[in-house]
């Protein structure tokens, strides 16, 4: 705790993400404890996640962005200090979605968490679903050149040919 200074929030732990904290390597661990604290006190905000998963904020806890920290805002129990506190979800490494994944079983869902980026991608653009012909490559048809047509001789009037 900082010395003079009460925090904005308080601190919950899902029980499986305080056994991710305490199996991370002890570098994550320092890590993650220091972040924390920076986010209860509302010196440090993680970004938001998208999707599925909206509601919720990650915190990337080493320089090689390789570990995670998911944590929600949300009421604090009535008989709390604070109104608000952070629920941290889990810890867990990024290779693979491990932590997105793990996030999605731990919230109940029974298919993998998507992104907006992810949805958006899978979906078809507009373009694709009506079908209407395909423009042939060249000049349009009222630009090509038709039949060639005898040119007539210029008449000049009084001369008799």
């Amino acid at each position: 705790m900082r010395a003079g200074q009460q925090p904005a929030y308080g601190l919950s732990f899902d029980p499986r993400a305080l056994t991710d904290l305490l199996q991370a390597p002890g570098d994550i661990r320092d890590l993650a404890l220091a972040q924390l604290q920076d986010v209860v006190h509302a010196e440090l905000f993680g970004r938001k996640l998208t999707g599925d998963l909206s509601g919720y904020r990650k915190l990337a806890l080493d320089y090689r962005n390789q570990w995670r920290l998911v944590y929600a805002l949300r009421p604090a129990p009535p008989a709390g200090a604070h109104r608000m506190e952070i629920r941290v979800v889990a810890v867990r490494p990024r290779a693979g979605n491990d932590i997105y994944d793990t996030v999605g079983r731990r919230l109940g869902m029974a298919r993998r968490p998507l992104s907006a980026r992810t949805h958006a991608a899978r979906s078809r653009p507009p373009q694709l679903l009506a079908r209407r012909p395909v423009p042939k490559p060249g000049p349009p048809p009222h630009a090509a050149p038709g039949p060639a047509h005898p040119v007539p001789f210029p008449t000049v009037k009084g001369s008799a040919r």
